[in-house]
């Protein structure tokens, strides 16, 4: 196995209406979601079909009662707040109190990484374009995940995985990998605890806001390992992996190692290659004691007595996945996965020598240079609310705002695509997963679609008593390949869907 699976992320972005503090955010956030659906959107009605959704199933075989699920955990209801399916096979929404992207279905990490950037595209111009509506206030967002007043919200990942491979072993074999892997995948934060009061900086800013090992909430009881299970896809065969510890990445090679590094131990699982014990005694504290060491030297207990730094841990699992590439691939290796090896080894071995070395790779590094610079010339103390706001505007995604972008500018920050690339990923699915199907509909015959989901196309047909659903559920089904010439040769949503349907 690869770096190579079927995986997505879904990003809640911080909203600031500039000059109303009290502002409310469901409101902004339906403001920008519209914006955009009316400055881009093309005789289309789509609607997202909620149906096959199924919040509340656990992972370890049992259903959570609705009438004891926190309501935020009810992604299934329609709210009637905004939503949009967008013509690159993205989601744009109202998460509550957010505006949500989630990107498309894609195979790598690098893809990852390229629609998920164009996600920070299509909010930057959601929120110019609310701002030119009349008396509209400047709307602000930011790709972090607090408020620093004791609110978090998510940046989530998805990875299908196989239906037969024990929950435990995931559970076992991930927790130790996820309470180190920050080292290389955290934001940076300015404070300590839920409402940041404490005074320091650290790694992660998701860190402090996990309060338990295994569970199904995403909100409170935050776990470490989620265990949502709604596959979107066959449950016979699949899982989908929902991934709610990591942080927003504005570095493009942070968000290709947190997904790539993932992948890699993920298939390890699945091959049951892992044969050392890692656990960590206590992960919940010891996630956050590491974040709060940026110095790195955080001793992790293990299970069977050892100790390790976070850093140390992951060479652990870097190991492992030299010998599981070799053993599987020998010298036959694909880019992609030779890359990530390649990048996360060198990346471990200078934060173990000196963390600033990776000041252009890491958020959390390069933020915390940042942050020292200031400090020094301006005689700063850590609970200096300028700190703060330098924080806040690392993560502002307006070009001319936002400190990473500066540092992008002025070439400070280390880059996998250009712009073009990005660009492109704003409108164009990706050509090898049924996201190409969906996205391609939506561009070819935005009238004639009712509904669509991970799941499914929706088509209201003329002539047809009722809607015509064209499931969708085999994620590797609906590429270019499988479909891109029969869309092309459709003059008509009716002649597509009577070619689909025999």
């Amino acid at each position: 196995m690869s770096v190579r699976r079927v995986m997505g992320t879904e990003v809640e972005y911080g909203i600031s209406v500039v000059g109303q503090p009290g502002a409310n955010p469901m409101v902004a956030s339906s403001q920008v979601v519209n914006a955009y659906a009316s400055a881009t959107v093309r005789d289309r009605r789509a609607r997202w079909d909620f149906e096959e959704e199924s919040p509340l199933r656990d992972a370890r075989g049992f259903d959570m009662s609705r009438q004891v699920a926190d309501p935020s955990q009810l992604t299934d209801e329609d709210l009637g707040l905004a939503n949009v399916i967008l013509t690159n096979g993205a989601r744009l929404y109202v998460d509550h109190a957010h505006p949500e992207y989630s990107t498309p279905e894609v195979t790598t990490p690098l893809d990852i990484v390229r629609w998920d950037k164009a996600g920070e595209q299509v909010m930057h111009d959601a929120a110019r374009w609310a701002a030119q509506l009349p008396t509209a206030p400047q709307i602000v967002l930011y790709k972090n995940n607090t408020d620093n007043k004791g609110a978090s919200y998510g940046a989530h990942e998805n990875y299908l995985m196989r239906r037969s491979t024990p929950f435990a072993d995931i559970v076992r074999h991930l927790t130790p990998f996820f309470v180190s892997r920050q080292v290389i995948c955290g934001a940076g934060r300015v404070g300590r605890g839920q409402d940041g009061r404490g005074e320091g900086y650290q790694i992660s800013q998701r860190a402090d806001f996990f309060e338990v090992e295994v569970g199904l909430e995403t909100t409170l009881k935050r776990p470490i390992i989620n265990t949502r299970d709604e596959p979107h896809a066959d449950p016979e065969k699949h899982r989908r992996l929902h991934v709610i510890i990591g942080d927003a990445n504005m570095s493009e090679i942070s968000t290709y190692l947190k997904i790539g590094t993932t992948a890699l131990v993920l298939a390890m699982i699945e091959e049951r290659f892992i044969a050392a014990d890692l656990s960590v005694d206590g992960p919940v504290a010891a996630l956050r004691a590491v974040s709060h060491d940026p110095t790195l030297r955080e001793l992790i207990t293990l299970a069977d007595g050892r100790t390790l730094t976070a850093v140390q841990l992951q060479l652990e699992y870097l190991d492992l996945a030299r010998k599981f590439v070799e053993d599987r691939y020998g010298s036959d290796v694909d880019p992609q996965t030779a890359d990530v090896l390649a990048r996360w080894e060198s990346v471990l071995t200078r934060l173990e020598q000196d963390p600033f070395s990776c000041a252009r790779e890491l958020d959390w590094v390069a933020k915390l240079k940042l942050l020292e610079q200031y400090r020094s010339r301006d005689g700063l103390a850590w609970d200096d609310a300028k700190l703060q706001a330098i924080d806040y505007q690392y993560t502002d995604i307006r070009p001319e705002k936002g400190l990473y972008h500066r540092l992008l500018a002025a070439g400070r920050m280390d880059r996998l695509l250009d712009d073009a690339q990005i660009e492109e990923a704003m409108h164009e699915p990706p050509e090898d997963t049924r996201a190409f199907f969906r996205g391609r509909c939506l561009e070819r015959f935005p009238e004639a679609i009712a509904a669509a989901s991970w799941d499914s196309v929706i088509f209201d047909l003329p002539g047809r008593e009722s809607l015509q659903r064209v499931p969708t559920i085999d994620p590797l089904r609906g590429t270019r390949a499988h479909v891109g010439d029969l869309i092309d040769r459709s003059d008509t949503a009716a002649a597509l869907v009577a070619a689909l349907t025999g």
